[in-house]
């Protein structure tokens, strides 16, 4: 039977349509994002911030009031203890001394007189005695002798105790003019002056702060831990940090102690049932200032180093598959371009690495994403350098 026009059209159109579908090209698989396994350092580390502190630090202040009359240093200046520092006018504390020292010797005065009429008092009670054993004079003369001697002896130890009170008031008045020079409590440097040469000091109530003394040849570190990081730390491990505005320069040392209390300890508003406040611990180590280079309450960034590996075989974290086991991984490993699934076995790992015990070899490449679509393959910068 002829086929008509119409189912010939048909047929055209339905062969012309399976031709361009056998032609048309297949869709491009999404290229995989690699990277290589090479060998390098790896470090099982607690990061934590802190702030730089004087391993001394003393506030030197004023036991006296008065005007500051003389302040012989300045910031930054290097002083040796005992040195003296300040000055404030001692004319109160010279005239309290001359009174303490005029009582002083009134009271001994007194007590010379006192023992000059003790002795009298003793010639005359002794010649009453034998007076009265001659029945030359009354019982009551002898009596009132040895009344007077009794009272006298008083009188001789109240005076006796007046000098005693009034050497303690010299030696008073004699430590407060002390106390106006100002004398360095140890060797150090002057890192702040809080009160000027003219100033007055009201020293009745609490201690006024004249300068802030630190020894800046030894700093410490006070790096602030995590409660869920405190536990893994302790005193001996290896420390480094860096400073915000260098940080390309590590400090090394040895963490010293880990506080047993809380940085918030005494903050009387915080709540030790409350769940959601954060509670870190302090953790100290020294480091060595010969320059002084560090300063008081710089910034740190500080890693403390629990385990450290160099040398060794490592990818990154992003190549791991699905857990299996304690540190073992599948992974994906690339042969051409067609990855093949694997079993590792894993060691340390940090934010980015992770070392590899057994199941690659140096040089091989791992699966760590595909490439996003309509990209195209990634360089080999970008390959080498995965983010």
């Amino acid at each position: 039977m002829p086929l008509t026009p119409r189912l010939r059209w048909l047929l055209a159109a339905l062969l012309l349509a399976l031709t361009v579908w056998l032609l048309w090209p297949a869709k491009a698989p999404s290229p995989q994002l690699s990277a290589p396994v090479t060998r390098e350092d790896i470090e099982d580390a607690v990061l934590a911030s802190g702030v730089l502190e004087a391993v001394e630090q003393v506030d030197v202040g004023a036991q006296v009031s008065g005007q500051v009359t003389r302040l012989l240093v300045e910031n930054g200046q290097r002083v040796k203890q005992g040195e003296l520092l300040a000055e404030i006018d001692p004319l109160i504390a010279q005239n309290d001394l001359k009174t303490a020292q005029a009582e002083l010797a009134s009271s001994q005065a007194q007590l010379k007189i006192k023992l000059a009429q003790l002795t009298q008092f003793e010639l005359a009670w002794r010649r009453q005695q034998q007076m009265f054993s001659q029945q030359a004079s009354s019982r009551a003369d002898l009596e009132s002798a040895e009344a007077q001697l009794a009272v006298t002896r008083a009188e001789v130890q109240n005076a006796q105790a007046n000098i005693d009170s009034a050497t303690i008031k010299v030696e008073r008045a004699r430590t407060q003019l002390g106390y106006t020079k100002i004398l360095a409590p140890m060797d150090g440097t002057v890192i702040a002056i809080v009160t000027r040469q003219g100033q007055t000091l009201a020293a009745t109530q609490t201690v006024p702060t004249l300068l802030k003394l630190a020894n800046l040849d030894t700093m410490t570190v006070k790096a602030q831990i995590s409660e869920a990081d405190v536990s893994k730390v302790h005193a001996g491990m290896p420390v480094y940090f860096t400073l915000i505005g260098d940080p390309d320069t590590r400090y090394q040392a040895r963490l010293r102690t880990v506080e047993l209390a809380p940085t918030n300890i005494n903050d009387q508003t915080t709540s030790t049932s409350g769940t959601n406040v954060a509670v870190y611990y302090y953790a100290l180590f020294d480091v060595a200032n010969p320059d002084h280079a560090l300063r008081v309450a710089m910034t740190t960034q500080v890693t403390i180093v629990r385990d450290r590996r160099q040398g060794v075989l490592t990818i990154p974290r992003t190549a791991l598959g699905k857990r299996l086991g304690p540190g073992e991984y599948q992974v994906q490993r690339l042969t051409g371009d067609v990855p093949q699934t694997l079993t590792i076995k894993t060691g340390l790992q940090d934010e980015i690495k992770v070392e590899v015990l057994a199941g690659l070899e140096e040089g091989d490449r791992v699966v760590i994403g595909q490439a996003p679509a309509g990209n195209g393959a990634p360089d080999e910068a970008d390959e080498d350098e995965p983010s």
